[in-house]
């Protein structure tokens, strides 16, 4: 035999009675290696890798992959020619298609009207004998379409679904690519049928036609909020196609054609004169391609990670700065009143019991509830909730600000927002502080903030305050950080102000926390040089302004939290990449940092009491940073997460689909989730996802389909 290539080392010798030759490719799921069979086929070998085999549930995904791809194997897909679901290491053989995706096309060069409507049709021809074979697709794009010198190949049936499926493990995810997803895998993931294929088949050609898609964004969530509420962009489609387009384009799945439909439009687009009776693509350029090779520039099957490579020049989208309109404010000066739950039993009358007392019974769990908040109007519908003493107060699209009873979410006051249309989009709570008690609100787009009695949600005080400032705590003070920079303190039992400063400047990210003085709080800002390599971190006095101390890092560094000691902060590129995360020692001002084995898209992040660093990034990837190296790393299945909350040892976040997450934050495995909460309308997808709040034994989340809810924090696998 010949030894192996040396680009081989640390793969598998053979799959099955297989040898494998060499590596075509490498995604979340697995390896994808040449073979050639006994009798001179050459293969394409998907190998699944070793840490996902051990996995029941990926198992179950993986023989689905398989059995769909026998399904359909046939002219207009990469036919399956062996396969072990079962194998130690599971994998597929497919019949090797040497051609490019057309992702791989359109970037030398948009097709011409002709080819276009060529491709058109035999993508509808493709899609009428899948979806005949009793299959859904669901990940229809680019990157899994090759132009064989034949007509086109449908690949990668990682997360299709045969009608007949019985597999309930991905009930409720969101899995697909954002900008070719119909609005229906947003809103309703379980309802997904034929008609999600067709909206996919649209897109494809739009971005075949210009090189990107109807619903383009640098951010993959203002991606779906478009697909679900926009209309598409067709700019630069034939005129000739854009009409057929458009229908594929529908939000509503009864209002798109069938693929029948399309095959008898498409082809008569193609061939004016009737001289042909097929669709023909022309012939592939180089480089090879394999039929379940991944494109560098696409998540594959269940957006899992992939494993590290050279990106696509100019694909990385850049961060999208989504501010929050509302900052919910509270600050008091009475002791947190918090929940008591006692065991045991005792004789009403008060008279000693006749035996010593046993050991107190475990606390009950608290009763979950859901409630509807404000006016459900299309658009925006998500709350954005905080706790504190007691009481959890949200905002919500119509209300300004709103207080629930913890206990079953009875609403105990609201204020409407001014005016019409207004929506309240983001909430957070302070500490109380003495003397103060009050709760603040701030009115999006007006700048108008509120202080509010907690009791009965009177106005105590009104200040106006810079547009889309951002209000933090600030242990006496509340802190109005403005879009250029400038920093408003005011007193949070009167509203006066207090000092004025600029200490940023716009992209400025501001913190507050634990200063260098046990007990004292400090304002942190990171403001990033001119030229996006590095950023400067200054720790500022609340109570004058005053520059405690500065210094420079390599970066654009967002604050995520102090704990043990030290700043922590993540660490990103231009183009929205999270690439490390940095701690500065509060005592000495030294730096620490620790790259990501593999970067993060748009992560949100959070801190832990023990220093720990939790990021999840846009494709789901949920990583823990602890010091020097990466403690552990879980690929969620989830598109769009909140920021995570830690508490208890476990880690909280949303979905954007409304699931409740919990994952144990020490070794970093799932725990429990809720069921997904979309609501059934349009206007249920959120570019926005609050993050989950916990307070007294409960969790509290919100989700697109209008409603606040709670469960129980102490039994995650009980939700």
């Amino acid at each position: 035999m010949h030894p192996l290539r040396a680009e081989r080392a640390g793969f598998p010798e053979y799959a099955g009675r297989y040898r494998l030759e060499s590596v075509l490719g490498s995604g979340g799921m697995g390896v994808v290696h040449l073979a050639t069979s006994a009798s001179g086929l050459r293969l394409a070998v998907k190998v699944v890798h070793a840490q996902h085999a051990m996995d029941p549930e990926f198992r179950a995904r993986f023989r689905q992959e398989v059995a769909a791809a026998r399904r359909v194997s046939g002219a207009f897909t990469a036919p399956v020619v062996d396969a072990d679901p079962d194998a130690e290491r599971p994998w597929m053989a497919t019949l090797f298609i040497d051609a490019p995706t057309l992702a791989e096309q359109v970037r030398e060069a948009p097709l011409r009207p002709g080819a276009l409507a060529r491709l058109g049709a035999g993508l509808a021809e493709a899609l009428r004998d899948i979806h005949r074979a009793g299959v859904v697709h669901r990940d229809l794009k680019p990157s899994n379409v090759l132009m064989a010198p034949d007509g086109v190949r449908v690949i990668d049936f990682g997360i299709s679904r045969p009608a007949d499926s019985d597999l309930r493990t991905e009930t409720g995810k969101l899995i697909g690519t954002p900008p070719f997803m119909a609005p229906e895998q947003f809103q309703r993931p379980r309802e997904v049928g034929p008609a999600a294929d067709v909206f996919a088949m649209g897109a494809v050609l739009v971005h075949a036609a210009t090189g990107r898609g109807p619903f383009d964004s640098d951010s993959h969530y203002l991606v779906a909020y478009q697909v679900v509420h926009s209309e598409p962009d067709l700019t630069g489609v034939p005129s000739s196609l854009a009409p057929v387009i458009a229908r594929c384009l529908a939000k509503d799945p009864a209002d798109r054609p069938t693929p029948d439909a399309l095959l008898g439009e498409l082809r008569a687009a193609a061939y004016p004169t009737g001289e042909e009776t097929r669709a023909f693509i022309p012939r592939p350029r180089r480089p090879v391609s394999s039929p379940l090779l991944p494109s560098a520039a696409d998540d594959v099957t269940h957006r899992r990670v992939r494993v590290p490579e050279a990106p696509a020049a100019g694909r990385r989208p850049r961060r999208l700065a989504l501010a929050l309109a509302l900052a919910l404010l509270l600050t008091g000066g009475a002791a947190a009143a918090g929940y008591a739950w006692f065991g045991g039993g005792g004789d009403p009358a008060g008279r000693a019991a006749p035996h010593a007392p046993g050991p107190a019974a475990p606390p009950p769990a608290p009763t979950p509830w859901s409630a509807a908040l404000g006016d459900r109007g299309p658009g925006n519908t998500v709350s954005a909730c905080a706790a504190a003493a007691g009481a959890l107060y949200c905002s919500t699209p119509g209300l300004v600000a709103a207080r629930l009873d913890p206990a079953d979410g009875a609403l105990v006051w609201s204020v409407p927002a001014p005016g019409t249309g207004t929506r309240a989009a983001g909430a957070t709570a302070i500490e109380p502080v003495a003397g103060g008690g009050l709760v603040l609100a701030v009115t999006p787009g007006s700048g108008l903030l509120q202080a509010l009695d907690p009791a009965t949600g009177e106005p105590r005080w009104k200040k106006d305050i810079a547009r889309n400032a951002t209000v933090l705590p600030a242990g006496s003070k509340v802190l109005a950080a403005g879009a250029d920079g400038s920093v408003t303190a005011l007193d949070a039992a009167t509203g006066d102000v207090s000092w004025s400063k600029r200490l940023g400047r716009t992209g400025s990210v501001w913190l507050t926390g634990p200063g260098r003085a046990e007990g004292a709080l400090d304002l942190y800002v990171s403001t990033r040089a001119d030229d996006g390599t590095s950023s400067q971190v200054s720790a500022v006095d609340p109570a004058d302004g005053t520059v405690r101390w500065q210094l420079r890092a390599p970066g654009l560094l967002k604050p995520v939290g102090v704990a043990q000691g030290g700043l922590h902060l993540t660490a990103g590129d231009l183009q929205g990449m999270t690439v490390a995360v940095v701690r500065v020692d509060l005592a000495t001002r030294a730096v620490r940092r620790t790259p990501l084995s593999v970067e993060q898209l748009q992560a949100e992040a959070a801190v832990g009491p023990d220093g720990v660093v939790y990021l999840i990034g846009i494709s789901g990837a949920l990583t823990a940073v602890a010091g020097e190296k990466e403690a552990w790393r879980l690929e969620t299945a989830v598109a769009a997460a909140s920021r995570p909350v830690v508490d208890g040892g476990r880690l909280f976040l949303m979905a954007a689909d409304g699931r409740l997450i919990a994952v144990d934050a020490r070794a970093g495995r799932l725990v429990g989730q809720t069921d997904p909460r979309m609501g059934t309308g349009r206007g249920t997808y959120t570019a926005t996802v609050p993050a989950p709040v916990v307070a007294d034994g409960r969790v509290y989340g919100s989700a697109p389909d209008g409603s606040v809810f709670a469960v129980a924090a102490g039994d995650p696998a009980a939700w």
